[in-house]
Order: C-alpha cells, then sequence, then structure tokens
C-alpha cells in the first residue's frame, strides 16, 4: 500500500481536493457526484474512494485545507511585531482573498459545515473560531490604542469575513483584475473604513510578505495525515 505520506500521494490529494471544490463552487455540493470528481481529475471512480471514501469526506477536507491555511497565515501575520495594526490588519484581509480565490480556488466549500458529520463540523467550527478571534483581537487592540475608531470587534471583524468570503461569489480567475489586485483593493478598503485618522495611513507598496505561506506546497500545508487515515479506517 502506498504510504499517505508520500509526496506523489499528497499530490494526488491536492489535485482531488482542488477539483472537488472548484465542482462545489460551480454546481453546488448536493448536485456534485464522486464521479464528476473523479472524472475532473481523470481517474475512476473506483481510485477516487482510495484517496476519499466519501463525498462528505471530501467536502471536509476542502474545509481543512482552506481554513488551516488561513489559521497559519494569520498566525504569521500576528507574529509580524515590526508591523503596525493596521498593515497586519490590511495583510490579513488581503491573505484572506488570496487564499480563497488563488491559492485554493472554490474553497467556498470551506464555508458549507452543515452537510458534515459532527465529528468534522466541530473540528471545523473549532479551526474558524479561532482564526476569527485572531481578526477580533487585533480590532480591539486598534481601539484600544486609538488607532481605529470605537467599532465593536466582533460585529467588525465578522463583517470584515463576509465581505472577503463573498469575493469567491463574485470573482472568477482570467478576469480583468487579478485576486491580488482585488485583495490590495479590498485590504485598503475596509482598513480605512475604520481607521481613526484615514489621511496618517498608507498601505503597504508590496502586495503581501510571505506569500507563499498560502501556497498549498507551503510548509505545514495538506492537512493532517492521521486524520485522512481515521477516515479510511
Amino acid at each position: 500500500m502506498v504510504q499517505l505520506s508520500s509526496d506523489r500521494v499528497r499530490a494526488r490529494r491536492r489535485e482531488i481536493l482542488h477539483a472537488a471544490a472548484n465542482l462545489f463552487r460551480e454546481r453546488g455540493f448536493g448536485a456534485t457526484g464522486m464521479r464528476d470528481v473523479a472524472a475532473a481529475c481523470g481517474m475512476t471512480a473506483g481510485n477516487l474512494y482510495y484517496y476519499f471514501p466519501s463525498k462528505n469526506d471530501l467536502l471536509a477536507f476542502c474545509q481543512e485545507e482552506a481554513v488551516g491555511t488561513l489559521l497559519r497565515w494569520a498566525t504569521h501575520v500576528e507574529s509580524r511585531s515590526e508591523l503596525s495594526l493596521e498593515d497586519r490588519l490590511f495583510f490579513l484581509i488581503a491573505g484572506h482573498v488570496i487564499c480563497l480565490n488563488e491559492s485554493y480556488p472554490g474553497s467556498l466549500a470551506h464555508m458549507q459545515i452543515e452537510d458534515l458529520t459532527p465529528e468534522w463540523r466541530a473540528r471545523i467550527v473549532s479551526a474558524r473560531d479561532e482564526y476569527e478571534a485572531v481578526w477580533r483581537d487585533l480590532i480591539r487592540r486598534g481601539t484600544e490604542e486609538g488607532r481605529f475608531r470605537a467599532v465593536d470587534p466582533r460585529v467588525t471583524a465578522l463583517g470584515f469575513l463576509g465581505a472577503v468570503n463573498w469575493t469567491v461569489k463574485w470573482y472568477r480567475v482570467g478576469g480583468d483584475r487579478s485576486a491580488r489586485e482585488i485583495a490590495a483593493e479590498f485590504g485598503e478598503t475596509l482598513v480605512r473604513g475604520i481607521l481613526a485618522r484615514p489621511e496618517a495611513w498608507r498601505p503597504p507598496e508590496r502586495i503581501l510578505p510571505d506569500v507563499n505561506l498560502l501556497s498549498p506546497d507551503a510548509p505545514g500545508a495538506g492537512g493532517d495525515d492521521d486524520s485522512r487515515e481515521r477516515a479510511k479506517a
């Protein structure tokens, strides 16, 4: 049996996950079958079941990939103490847009938790809550330091996340704007909207530092092999 930790199997899993995420986005979860995913990957349905035992597992792993990458990115941005709070919020916003529309296109599936098993739902919700907490805490610090207006950190964070999540509904690869251009515009527009002194801030010239951390090939990407073993058991 091929070891699940091998580079070849990891790459094949990523290919399957991305194909599934795009199909879930285009057709909807309910209208997408395992045969559709297999055909998109140029493999038989039987081979697909070797990698993922069910469509629900595919959905769960799509979500785990996207949310896990976002959480790693948020942790990295927060660790960049040399950046201002304004810049860190900008990079959180821009990174989220890039992750959903460039690194993991089709990962709208990460918001469809109602189709998950209770165990998977708990895992994804826990990771999502941890990710949202980074946004809330950063906005809270900004208001306490007088950098941001006296906004409600929770409401503002959820509003920002709702706006960036919705980009997967209308953004299309190959259109007149790249994902990174959209990311930069969203970052500047949303940050300026809550600044106490918007005229005193200039958005970073570079779209993102260490943008490679959002790649599926970045260290730590690809999910947990142990969780995949449990799914196959």
